[in-house]
């Protein structure tokens, strides 16, 4: 956009789905776009598809703390600043399975990440003049809960269940982030809806088909999904925190969004990340 400068936007679980088109669409404008993403094939499919040298791909695990960190200390060599931060990686889970970190994979990959390249960018993105992050998650849902008693789920797992309480310690995540009133960076939380994103995410054959068949009738396209993103990039809301559900924004008095709660879930993640020398 001739009215806009490029960006420097850093994408978690760019390589498919709402993640590639946006940054395919903020390359389009000129931007600089790093990709985070653990398919390789995918990585390198999306570069041959950008064919310039304003993307980057980078890669990684991010269910492994070490690999976000690895990611933030490339991150960091490569800017000086950042003006957007947007936040997709995510995989459903149909066993429970546990990462080296001892976590909960659904756990580590859908929140802990998101909470680690927040706060471990946030210099970066605190030295762009318009900062924002954008949280792609279920805000508005109020299903699922955090079990505060096993939030690591190695009592009672089910893939729902870790998805549910995921997606709320997202809205959580993003309650307390925005309580830093020391930060200028805007914070949205963002419930696209059904989308025709993603449907290879499952490893059942017959429920990814079933996805599939749902999503040609019912699923918004893609790119009417990400089109408040890449707005967003240029022209973040006024407020410290916003959430948007499916285009309406979400009152943020609702449950799912308490204070209380957000602080608790930061301090079990502080203490969580020092238990692993974090």
């Amino acid at each position: 956009m001739p009215d806009q400068p490029p960006k420097t936007v850093i994408i978690s679980g760019g390589t498919t789905g709402m993640g590639r088109a946006v940054a395919l669409e903020r390359l389009a404008r000129g931007d600089h776009v790093t990709v985070i993403g653990s398919n390789e094939a995918r990585g390198r499919a999306l570069l041959d598809r950008a064919a310039g040298p304003n993307l980057r791909f980078l890669r990684a695990d991010l269910s492994s703390i070490a690999e976000v960190e690895r990611v933030v200390a490339d991150i960091s060599g490569q800017h000086q600043a950042i003006d957007a931060l947007a936040l997709f990686a995510n995989r459903i889970s149909p066993k429970y399975n546990e990462t080296p970190d001892g976590l909960e994979f659904t756990f580590a990959l859908y929140y802990l990440s998101r909470y680690l390249l927040g706060h471990r960018l946030r210099p970066l993105l605190d030295a762009a003049p318009n900062p924002v992050i954008i949280n792609v998650a279920g805000v508005g849902n109020t299903a699922g809960k955090i079990f505060w008693d096993d939030p690591q789920l190695t009592r009672r797992y089910g893939q729902v269940r870790a998805q549910l309480q995921a997606g709320r310690a997202n809205d959580l995540l993003g309650v307390a982030f925005a309580g830093q009133t020391e930060s200028k960076i805007r914070y949205i939380l963002y419930h696209p809806g059904f989308t025709r994103s993603g449907s290879d995410a499952h490893s059942n054959p017959l429920i990814q088909n079933t996805i599939e068949l749902l999503a040609r009738f019912f699923a918004r396209p893609v790119v009417d999904a990400v089109r408040p993103i890449v707005e967003w990039i240029d022209h973040p809301p006024a407020g410290a925190l916003s959430a948007i559900d499916r285009g309406k924004p979400v009152d943020l008095s609702l449950k799912t969004l308490n204070p209380d709660d957000a602080a608790r879930l930061a301090a079990y993640t502080q203490d969580l990340l020092r238990s692993r020398g974090r």
